[in-house]
């Protein structure tokens, strides 16, 4: 079973840049999906982007398209959320999370099966 750790979560200005990283121990990333979601107090955990560990490609949702982007490395068995002019209701616990890969984009999160423990999140106004 695959273990997922986040990182580089921290406080950041509104406008400001951060680079979130999804580390996977126990195997490695394989035919799947990896995705990231965020979590605002009191509300649902949310969709925001994601990636097919086969073929790279991405998907990512109207409210972040343009501003982050997800990648991976394959030596490192990782992939990464690079967060560019956030937005102070970007403030959130972000999780990545993994799935087996299909042929469409599952936004739900209960369509995912493993996920880290979240990297908070803070932006300031």
């Amino acid at each position: 079973q695959v273990q997922l750790v986040e990182s580089g979560g921290g406080l950041v200005q509104a406008g400001g840049s951060l680079r979130l990283s999804c580390a996977a121990s126990g195997r490695t990333f394989n035919n799947e999906d990896v995705a990231w979601f965020r979590q605002a107090p009191g509300k649902g955990r949310d969709f925001i982007i994601a990636l097919n560990w086969n073929d790279g490609s991405t998907y990512a949702t109207a409210p972040v398209k343009g501003r982050f982007t997800i990648s991976r490395d394959n030596a490192k068995n990782s992939v990464y959320l690079q967060m560019n002019r956030l937005k102070p209701e970007g403030a959130a616990v972000y999780y990545c999370a993994t799935r087996s890969g299909s042929r469409s984009w599952w936004t739900r999160p209960d369509r995912y099966g493993v996920w880290g423990q979240g990297t908070q999140v803070t932006v300031s106004s």
